[in-house]
């Protein structure tokens, strides 16, 4: 998965709309390859990031979870702990292949 697509379900508070955009604007970009497209593709480009927001945004109302919401805080402290140590082991590897 792309890195900067994130998890969005079971939020307290709920996810917005606006983080809902984010996501199906960097999968977008992912599956174009573009991060801005031509001003031939422009239409399309916006059309995709619309359509899969709304299906993003229907599947986020519609799923059921009996565990507790998560909290963003937490979630990115998480986050921040999992790229230290990502850049810890690629410092090692870059070490010992030196």
């Amino acid at each position: 998965m792309c890195r900067n697509i994130r998890v969005l379900h079971n939020f307290q508070p709920p996810t917005t709309d606006d983080e809902v955009r984010e996501a199906a604007l960097q999968f977008v970009r992912k599956v174009s390859g573009s991060t801005h497209p031509s001003r031939a593709n422009t239409a399309a480009f916006d059309r995709a990031i619309d359509e899969i927001a709304a299906a993003t945004r229907r599947m986020l109302d519609e799923l059921v979870t009996n565990a507790p919401p998560k909290n963003r805080e937490d979630e990115a402290i998480k986050g921040r702990e999992r790229h230290e140590k990502r850049m810890e082991r690629e410092v090692r590897i870059r070490t010992a292949a030196v």
